[in-house]
């Protein structure tokens, strides 16, 4: 049950409802969509939102899926079960659309794992496809939505007379112009045209009668007539009675056809009502992903959580100009079952309250709410509302007369199943009389054991919280030192309606509001004001401390990175240190030897003053060879560790540079800002400064000797192998990502200026993911749809700098 009759339109709801059916491809699916209910039945809506969760699935993974071709075949369907009808051609070409789209999805289904897509392999296991009527119908109707001419032999044969005849009709055409033409009787550039679907030759008025035909017509000047040949006349005709036989033959094929499809036709019913149901739940499941919402934990008992809730069309409102929604997080159970709001005016009490309405509504018509996915939901049977100016000049009925019928009404039929929405819960009349009938009535509203929200400014009905059983009171917070509501529920608390501090910023004059503050009783007002002050402050502290907690985190992480690079430096040290001494006691021992060398030699030449001499020379110069060599591994050990970044001023043209990450050696031949041409083998290559470090290699002692492995050969081979186009179709999101960092890493590196990445139209949730990474590529020049020829929106064509 719900109250009052335009309950949807109230809450909002009507614009959902309206969303998902622009979201529809078809007739079919808007009528599910007209007949959106609200439910209590736990086992229909767990259902419902555990199809829209599985198509989910399949727009957030991008995988290939029908979205067009959902024609409506029923009526004609119900048509042809009258004996002797038989199908259109336009309504057999759509026959044959729609059952090749509904035979896609099927197999879509079907050929997922069981675990993948449990209910929808239930819905697809349901449809019963009749015979081989899709195979028929594309063996008479071509992808034109024209008759084939092999649909049966008649039909071949009828048509090749009517070709035969025309060409025909034709060649004497033409013949009768050239005659014309040779007699002066055309217009200067007259050629053959049609009328009235014949081919007739432009003649000059004055030499009509000198050409032997038909007039079918004449210029608007009335200087040209159009005449038929008469030597093509009789030929048209018989082709006109070809056009009969051939649209008697068509006739006869359609009939045939459609014989063969009554008996399915149950079954067809049947599966286009799937098609119309997939075409729902898509649409459903695309305004879940355009509202950011998911599928509650339905709950069995009376508990109501509602975690980072927003109003959907406030949501889709204010994504629009980029501002942001305050979520809100509300609560009820058997303990506390009506929160009462209160609050200044403009501060979100009436939001709150239709937010909670909304989403509890739409969850119960299948629908996926802006929540936090593990808020919980119960179920109501009966959803009752008053908001708004109800007043009926036909009635002849007040605001306030309005609101008690509503009251009426909800004491009657409330119950434990029923959720209320009241705004400004007894306006309309004297403040103190209705106040006093807003707090009886809520009292027998309690009693009844009813949930709800209610929003008040009424004092009386905020303390009514703290001794009816089953009340509670929230208040929506304002800040006010700044003067300004925060949209934030807090439970548990009355709020503030902060009449003067509004009124006072507005500029209200300042002497009649200090009177007011004197009847009013300032006490009270000051006691609120703190209260209120006191909560601002308290959300202000929360999200400091939310924000030291993570800057702790990241402390943590930092210092656990510095101890991991500690350890590993020192690691190094320990074994740099190590290699140094191996090599110093290897050069030692070298030395010693060649040292005892010398001696034994002196020795055994008996101290000879030529032989000493010239051995002391050899010894010069193998002291210098050994000094040569150390300074060669020292080399060697600087290139091989770790590498200093280069400034951009330290490096000139005519120097040998070493390409970081390639053990590659080049020749720096100029530099244009941070990057560099570097020329590696005869090829030249584009290469950030950052990449280089200068060395003392040569390019010809660096690079490898063998072809195969050359960085040239290699270079040649991924250019032979480079592709302009990459096809990312029904990959995942962090796979297509990974394969195309690749590809435009070698795009780079071959200096390639122009690719295209397929992607597909879809969604457009690939699309989406690959343009956003495109943006982070400083290289690109720009990048976006292909023109309309080539693919339009389906591939995204790139531009390097």
């Amino acid at each position: 049950m719900i109250y009052p009759e335009h309950f949807e339109k109230k809450i909002g709801f009507d614009v959902i409802r309206n969303l998902i059916a622009e979201a529809c491809v078809s007739d079919m699916g808007k009528d599910f969509v007209k007949k959106i209910r609200f439910s209590s039945n736990a086992a229909a809506i767990g259902r419902m939102h555990r199809q829209i969760t599985e198509f989910r699935k399949i727009i957030d993974f991008g995988k290939p899926f029908p979205n067009s071709g959902y024609f409506d075949l029923r009526p004609e369907l119900l048509r042809l079960k009258t004996e002797g009808s038989y199908i259109s051609e336009e309504a057999l070409f759509d026959l044959k659309s729609s059952l090749t789209v509904l035979q896609e999805i099927l197999d879509f289904i079907k050929n997922t794992e069981p675990e993948e897509f449990p209910e929808l392999q239930v819905l697809a296991g349901e449809v019963v496809f009749p015979g081989d009527i899709l195979q028929q119908a594309a063996a008479i109707i071509d992808d034109k939505g024209r008759i084939k001419d092999n649909a049966s032999p008649g039909l071949a044969r009828i048509r090749r007379e009517i070709s035969s005849k025309e060409r025909q009709v034709i060649a004497e055409t033409r013949k009768a112009f050239v005659q014309a033409k040779k007699s002066g009787f055309l217009p200067e550039g007259a050629e053959i045209t049609i009328r009235n679907g014949r081919a007739v030759i432009p003649v000059r008025a004055s030499d009509k009668r000198a050409v032997k035909g038909f007039i079918h017509d004449e210029s608007a000047s009335g200087q040209t007539v159009f005449i038929e040949p008469v030597s093509s006349f009789e030929m048209n005709n018989e082709i006109v009675e070809l056009e009969n036989d051939e649209r008697r033959e068509i006739i006869k094929i359609l009939t045939l056809f459609s014989e063969t499809l009554r008996p399915g036709i149950p079954a067809l019913l049947s599966a286009y009502r799937f098609l119309g149901l997939m075409d729902f739940i898509r649409a459903k499941a695309l305004v879940g992903v355009k509202l950011n919402a998911s599928s509650p934990v339905l709950r069995r008992e009376k508990v109501l959580d509602l975690k980072k809730a927003v109003h959907p069309l406030l949501f889709l409102s204010h994504s629009k100009t980029g501002k942001g929604v305050v979520p809100q997080d509300i609560s009820l159970n058997p303990d506390r079952r009506i929160l009462i709001i209160s609050g200044p005016n403009a501060g979100g009490k009436s939001v709150c309250m239709k937010t909670l309405g909304l989403l509890q509504y739409m969850f119960q018509c299948g629908v996926q709410i802006p929540a936090s996915p593990n808020s919980e939901l119960p179920l109501f049977d009966r959803f009752f509302i008053d908001i708004g100016d109800e007043q009926s000049l036909e009635n002849d009925l007040s605001t306030y007369s309005s609101h008690l019928l509503n009251m009426k009404f909800f004491l009657k039929h409330a119950n434990s199943n029923t959720l209320l929405l009241i705004d400004e819960f007894g306006t309309g009349t004297e403040p103190q009389l209705g106040a006093a009938i807003a707090e009886a009535t809520l009292e027998q509203l309690a009693a009844k054991g009813a949930f709800g929200v209610i929003t008040t400014h009424y004092t009386n009905l905020k303390l009514a919280a703290d001794r009816i059983p089953g009340l509670t009171n929230g208040a929506m917070l304002f800040d006010t030192e700044k003067m300004q509501p925060l949209y934030l529920l807090k439970i548990g608390k009355p709020g503030s309606s902060f009449a003067f501090e509004i009124a006072r910023k507005i500029g209200f004059p300042a002497y009649v509001l200090n009177r007011a503050k004197k009847k009013s009783g300032g006490k009270h007002l000051s006691f609120d004001k703190q209260l209120q002050q006191l909560e601002a402050d308290k959300l202000a502290v929360t999200a400091l401390k939310n924000e030291l907690k993570e800057r702790e985190e990241e402390l943590t992480r930092l210092q656990k990175k510095y101890e991991t690079l500690l350890g590993e430096l020192e690691k190094n040290k320990k074994q740099i240190i190590k290699d140094a001494r191996q090599e110093a006691l290897e050069i030692l021992n070298a030395s010693n030897r060649e040292i005892e060398k010398t001696i034994r030699e002196i020795k055994e030449a008996k101290a000879e003053k030529g032989k000493t001499k010239a051995l002391r020379q050899e010894l010069e110069w193998k002291k210098k060879k050994l000094a040569t060599e150390v300074d060669s591994r020292k080399q060697t050990k600087s290139a091989s560790g770790e590498k200093k970044e280069t400034a951009p001023g330290s490096l000139k043209p005519g120097d040998f540079v070493e390409i970081e990450d390639m053990d590659v050696v080049g020749e720096l031949l100029s530099t244009e800002g941070k990057d560099a041409i570097v020329n590696v083998n005869n090829v030249k290559l584009t290469i950030s400064l950052k990449k280089l470090s200068p060395t003392q290699k040569k390019p010809e002692t660096a690079v490898k000797k063998s072809a195969k492995n050359s960085f040239a050969h290699e270079l040649n081979e991924k250019m032979a192998r480079f592709e302009l186009t990459i096809d990312l179709r029904g990959k995942r999101a962090d796979e297509a990502l990974e394969q195309l960092q690749r590809y435009i890493d070698d795009a780079l590196l071959l200096r390639i200026k122009e690719v295209s990445i397929l992607h597909g139209k879809g969604y457009g949730i690939l699309r989406e993911v690959i343009r956003d990474y495109l943006k982070t590529v400083p290289e690109i020049e720009r990048f976006g749809d292909a023109p309309v020829e080539f693919g339009g929106a389906g591939i995204t064509k790139v531009v390097f700098r």
